[in-house]
């Protein structure tokens, strides 16, 4: 994968979200950069994230009772960390706060849950192309997944929900790599399409059917070619 970023960033979704706003960025000090319009009255809040972006989308209509998807548990590094210390937002996503180099994380770092190892490392090996660290341990950039298998993980049918919803790799050229993906053995989720003159993306899924968001972002790579 031609990433044009380095970091993997991080989609999640809440009704709750003036508590989630205080808890990201009063207690866990996440920086705001910007808030997007998204349709139907819905906002996605975008905080820094180590390199990455996490982007809490804001949904105005209640959310369904999603099953949660595989990604349960983000990852932070933080320099005067001593240990790592479990936290929870008040939607209930776990998070932890890491020491520099804990399972060797340089930044941030996402686990995944998945009903069967060996397909899932296929996936994120060979149709992704991110680089396989262990067994069970892959890396996009500075962004490492741990693969964690667990037979209870049940397929998510939709991408909305509350919690963790989605991954965003920024590449070059997302209709190169969507394709790409595709032909080496990942599922198709949304053909890649351009949204104004901010970015072109589309999604892939894993086995268990998570969302991965493959987008060309035009600040990051230049003007973006139509629909």
């Amino acid at each position: 994968m031609h990433l044009a970023k380095q970091h993997l960033d991080v989609g999640l979704s809440t009704n709750n979200i003036e508590a989630m706003l205080h808890f990201w960025q009063r207690e866990l000090g996440l920086p705001l950069e910007e808030v997007l319009p998204t349709g139907g009255g819905n906002q996605q809040h975008r905080h820094s994230l180590r390199g990455g972006i996490l982007k809490i989308n804001h949904a105005r209509e209640p959310l369904p009772a999603s099953d949660p998807s595989g990604y349960r548990e983000l990852f932070l590094v933080d320099e005067e960390q001593s240990a790592p210390r479990e936290r929870h937002d008040p939607d209930g996503n776990v998070v932890w706060v890491v020491p520099a180099g804990f399972r060797g994380m340089s930044k941030a770092a996402m686990l995944v849950r998945v009903s069967n190892l060996s397909e899932a490392a296929r996936y994120y090996g060979k149709a992704l192309g991110f680089e396989r660290v262990t067994a069970n341990e892959f890396r996009c950039g500075e962004t490492l997944l741990f693969l964690e298998e667990d037979g209870s993980v049940s397929r998510p049918a939709e991408m909305r929900g509350r919690g963790y919803r989605y991954l965003t790799a920024q590449v070059w050229n997302a209709d190169d790599e969507y394709a790409g993906i595709l032909e080496r053995g990942g599922a198709p989720g949304i053909a890649p399409r351009t949204m104004g003159q901010v970015a072109r993306f589309g999604f892939v899924r894993d086995p268990d059917g998570n969302w991965l968001e493959i987008s060309q972002r035009a600040s990051l790579t230049g003007p973006l070619p139509p629909n």
